[in-house]
């Protein structure tokens, strides 16, 4: 016999959290951090290319 189908929300908090535990993965190793993407807006001091110090 086929389980029924309950909608996440009406399922039970102890149901929800052993769902959300399987679905919940890991970084793998890497740090979230260092994926960081440094952003456009910003003023940086550091030189973009070394051959325009002409």
């Amino acid at each position: 016999m086929e389980e029924k189908f309950i909608p996440y929300e009406k399922m039970s908090a102890k149901e929800r959290r052993k769902i959300d535990n399987m679905r919940r993965g890991t970084w793998g190793g890497t740090v979230p951090v260092t994926k960081k993407v440094p952003s456009g807006k910003i003023y940086s001091r550091k030189i973009k290319h070394k051959n325009s110090l002409v």
